[in-house]
């Protein structure tokens, strides 16, 4: 599979924090010809100051990173990802098509209150999970799912439980 072309799409609500964490660390970890996007049902227009610079500090490049909507997308994705925390609480869209989807919830920490530290750390929190989760992802035997869509579904969705 790693041959072939994968296209994942990384799907929350605003998308400035935790789909744009899980796109440039996909990307930054991906084997050629695999490509993460993400996109928000609701953009706030802009990527949260915090997702940037945490990334640029674990040395993961925030190129073309910028908030936009799901309908508008560069292509059609083999794999959705919503990462809200609570798809019943937030208005995560139901993608239509053919993508293989997969839930994997991670608290907002553009809703983090506290100290300056607290905030923080919910960045850097969100980040580890995703970035762990990722990690799995890749670790999968894709060749050998890719031709079995219910247990490829099986293992994402297992992804989606993993806590560092």
């Amino acid at each position: 599979m790693a041959a072939r072309v994968l296209n994942v799409l990384f799907l929350c609500t605003g998308n400035s924090c935790r789909s744009v964490l899980a796109e440039a660390t996909f990307n930054h970890l991906a084997p050629a010809g695999w490509r993460a996007m993400s996109a928000g049902s609701q953009p706030t227009g802009r990527v949260h100051p915090r997702t940037l610079a945490l990334l640029a500090r674990e040395g993961i490049s925030t190129a073309g990173c910028h908030s936009k909507s799901w309908d508008k997308l560069p292509v059609v994705p083999d794999i959705v990802i919503t990462v809200c925390a609570s798809a019943a609480g937030e208005a995560c869209p139901a993608y239509l098509g053919t993508a293989l989807r997969a839930h994997w919830g991670v608290e907002d920490p553009a809703r983090a209150t506290g100290s300056d530290a607290e905030i923080e750390a919910a960045f850097v929190t969100a980040y580890r999970i995703l970035r762990s989760r990722i990690e799995a992802f890749l670790a999968l035997p894709l060749a050998e799912l890719e031709g079995d869509p219910a247990r490829l579904k099986a293992e994402l969705d297992r992804v989606g439980t993993l806590v560092p």
